[in-house]
Formats: structure tokens, sequence, C-alpha cells
């Protein structure tokens, strides 16, 4: 019974699929996915490589990918915020360095803090084994608590250019703050951490996505590390549309 219910949930979702793939940037993606990351042609996806119109369409089957499981420690803001916006990224990749310095603590501080947008995190490691790496860190800081203080310090300036190897994966865990460093590098070879990370991988390469970052709002999709307004037309008009379809829904009773 689980197997149909998944089955229905991936036909579900295949109808924006396609269309997904291209506003991600991967056109070219094949529905047999390659068994390893590094087979796949992957690339830092750059604003000016993109177009990200906030006007774009949203489909309703990719808003479906929000988890909304408000124990997720790779996610902030409330579990039933009116916006999610879904972020695919590698620490190795500098575009995804860019937003999470420069975009992401707008948003924040603009949308989270108030209640409008939640953020959560996909893991999508495609530079190789040292992405992979710095994901499964980051899933073990999370489970301490520390994934977003993690998160800041792996995206610091000249931080990816260091490697994100076993020692260096513990002095940045040490810098974000994760008290049981011994618990910490056990969670990181861990199985948990392997599949939590290949789940995330699953929903990346299943939406046709091969470069990073690559962003969901509210089941619009957007790729690349595009300018600040893009995101917040981006999150303002979700917010809008949510706010008419909860006032119409409570007008029909």
């Amino acid at each position: 019974m689980p197997k149909n219910n998944n089955k229905k949930k991936n036909i579900a979702i295949g109808a924006g699929v396609a269309v997904a793939a291209l506003l991600l940037g991967a056109a070219s993606y094949s529905a047999t996915r390659p068994d390893e990351p590094s087979s796949v042609t992957a690339k830092e996806e750059s604003p000016a490589d993109v177009s990200a119109d906030p006007q774009a369409g949203v489909y309703p089957e990719l808003a479906k990918l929000a988890r909304r499981d408000a124990k997720d420690p790779l996610a902030q803001g409330r579990a039933n915020a009116p916006v999610v916006l879904i972020e695919y990224a590698d620490f190795k990749c500098g575009y995804c360095g860019k937003f999470a310095r420069d975009t992401e603590p707008d948003l924040v501080k603009k949308y989270v803090d108030e209640g409008t947008l939640r953020i959560e995190w996909r893991n999508f490691p495609i530079f190789g084994a040292d992405s992979e790496s710095a994901a499964r860190g980051a899933w073990a800081a999370g489970q301490q608590g520390r994934f977003w203080q993690f998160h800041e310090a792996a995206y610091a300036e000249g931080s990816k250019e260091k490697g994100f190897g076993g020692d260096r994966l513990k002095a940045l865990a040490k810098e974000a703050g994760v008290k049981d460093i011994g618990r910490f590098s056990d969670d990181a070879g861990s199985a948990g951490a392997k599949a939590a990370v290949k789940r995330d991988q699953e929903e990346a390469y299943g939406l046709g996505a091969t470069s990073t970052p690559s962003f969901l709002v509210n089941g619009r999709p957007i790729s690349g590390a595009q300018p600040d307004e893009v995101f917040h037309q981006a999150i303002e008009q979700a917010a809008k549309t949510a706010k008419t379809a909860k006032s119409s829904g409570s007008g029909e009773k």
C-alpha cells in the first residue's frame, strides 16, 4: 500500500517536472539519473545564465515538496508559514555561498522573522567527495541543533577553498558551537547522514536539477543566485496568493 501511495505522489509531481527542469537550467537531464553525482555535468548557476521572471508559473505539484516538519533541524521559520523556499545547494558552490552571505540573511530578517517565510535546506552535493563530506557534516551539526551556524561558517568567505576534510569539518563544527565533537564525527560518518543526503539528492535529481543553487518558492522554480529583488517579488507574490486562497477558503464556509 505505501508503495502505491509513493507511486501516485511521483505521478502527481511529474506534471511539473518538465517545466522545473527547464527553469532550473537542466533541460538536458535524462530520465535515467546517473548512479554517481560525479557523472552529472555539475555546474554553479550564475545570474547571467538564467531567466527567473517572478511572474513565471507556479506549479502546485512542486509546492508539495515542502516538508513542513516542525522538527527539521535543516529548516528555519514557522512550519505553517504561508511561503516555503526550498534551496538545493552545495557547500563547494561559489554562487551558493554568495546567496548565503548576500541574500539569505536579508530574507530571514525581512520574511522569516515575521512569520511569512520558511526556508528548507536540501543537501545537493554535486562537486565530488568534498561536497558529500560537507553535506554530511552539515547534517551532523543539525543533529545537535547547530546546522545554520555550521552553514554560516562553511559559507564564510574563503571557507570552501580550505576543503572539507575530517579535521576541517571538526573545526567548522567547533566554530558553529557544536558541543559534542565526538558525536558530530560519528553522526557525519553514519548511515543516517548518508541516507538523509541521498534523499535530498534524489529529490533534486527528480526535478532535473544539475546546477546549484536551485530554488522552489511555493512551487515556482528559480535558478541561480539571483538579485535580492527576484526573491522578494517571488515571496511577496506567493504570500499574496496564499492569503487570497485562505480568504476564499474561509469565505466558502
